[in-house]
């Protein structure tokens, strides 16, 4: 069976490239073995590590011979992708004719033995632990345990009938996009406010700042002392002029929201650094253009702001997904440790809780992969939407 399926997968790589080929000019004969071999070799790249397990009737069902599948085409998709965008760069349409300068290097060896010692480093704390991480998530082994056993992809396809890991992955979602969406919204106000020419405005600005420099494990402590339900600063105020109190860390509705307003104000001055600089390159001419042509300031700031500050905003959706993603697992484990009724754990603190506290250190590896390959996904959709619509330049 799984012959055929290489089989098929090496025609569709086939048609594929040799019909970029034709559109690049190319020999289409020269992109259909291309593609015939990205197709076999593609299949290849995962499913020799694993020795063709997810067919194997003693150790795979159909979800894993269907993840296997999937495995054998993203392999193949991802050389066949490659080889398509360097055929586009012979081609004429991404080569850039560089000149040479003075100071260049003449050789190759030079250039290599600069670079050794970041590669050195790179090759021990993040390339090699990368690939651990793929071999230790086809394993079944326990922390402390000296004793391993090879589960084919078994860690992988057990997440889809995880209810508890498929709330992580629906509350990562509305939280990351909550965070992103009311830090970048804030930010932006604020620092429209302070651009202004007030008195003391460098002072302001550096309080601003300050709540960046604090990690997000002492935002949670800090966060912990507003929001506590017996003697939160916050509820005290509530209850004094209001009248009520919010249970935050007691209700699984209330609890996210805790998580979001702490991460929103650690980081909320890294953002405003960003939008602060950003408006000091506003042309001062195009702004004062539009309001003698009668543009109210709303207008001029949703027409030529806002566009021209695209490029900012486009970077900090991108390092404030990361940041919501990853970095947030300080702040959740000091606020609400996951809880009430895992409403708080997204899936950096479900690796934790798996990993740390359940001592299953290959379903946590998985699920980092697969944390992993959510965020490059994201990343990429970001590049080839929001990207495509950013103005560089006045």
């Amino acid at each position: 069976m799984q012959y055929i399926i290489v089989g098929i997968i090496a025609v569709i790589a086939a048609a594929y490239l040799a019909l970029r080929f034709s559109r690049a000019r190319l020999n289409p004969a020269l992109g259909a073995g291309l593609g015939a071999a990205a197709g076999v070799g593609g299949s290849l790249l995962f499913m020799l590590p694993l020795n063709w397990c997810t067919f194997d009737p003693d150790l795979s069902d159909d979800i894993d011979t269907a993840f296997g599948v999937l495995l054998m085409g993203v392999g193949a998709a991802a050389i066949t992708l490659l080889i398509a965008w360097i055929a586009d760069g012979i081609s004429g349409r991404r080569v850039a004719v560089v000149a040479a300068v003075p100071g260049a290097f003449k050789g190759a060896l030079m250039p290599i033995l600069l670079l050794a010692p970041t590669l050195t480093v790179l090759a021990l704390f993040l390339y090699y632990p990368s690939l651990d991480t793929f071999r230790l998530s086809t394993l079944l082994t326990r922390l402390g345990a000296r004793r391993t056993v090879f589960v084919c992809v078994d860690n992988f396809t057990r997440l889809v009938a995880d209810d508890g890991y498929l709330n992580s992955f629906v509350t990562t979602l509305f939280i990351s996009v909550a965070i992103v969406f009311f830090s970048l919204s804030l930010a932006l106000l604020i620092a429209s406010m302070v651009y202004l020419p007030i008195k003391g405005a460098a002072f302001y600005r550096t309080l601003l700042i300050w709540p960046y420099a604090i990690s997000p494990a002492v935002a949670g402590v800090i966060f912990l002392l507003l929001f506590n339900p017996t003697g939160g600063i916050i509820n005290y105020a509530l209850n004094n002029l209001f009248g009520f109190q919010i249970p935050w860390l007691n209700n699984p509705v209330a609890a996210p929201w805790a998580v979001i307003i702490a991460s929103v104000w650690k980081s909320l001055g890294y953002n405003i650094l960003f939008y602060l600089a950003g408006l000091q390159n506003v042309p001062k001419d195009l702004l004062e253009a539009a309001a003698i042509d009668g543009a109210s300031a709303l207008a001029r700031f949703r027409r030529i702001v806002i566009p021209m500050l695209s490029p900012i905003t486009f970077f900090l959706i991108i390092t404030n997904m990361t940041y919501a993603f990853f970095e947030s697992f300080g702040t959740i484990d000091y606020l609400t440790g996951g809880g009430p009724l895992e409403s708080t754990t997204t899936m950096m603190y479900n690796i934790y809780l798996v990993g740390i506290r359940g001592n299953d250190l290959g379903k946590a590896a998985a699920e980092s992969i697969i944390l992993f390959v959510l965020v490059i996904g994201f990343t990429i959709l970001q590049f080839r939407t929001a990207g495509q619509r950013v103005t560089y330049g006045a």
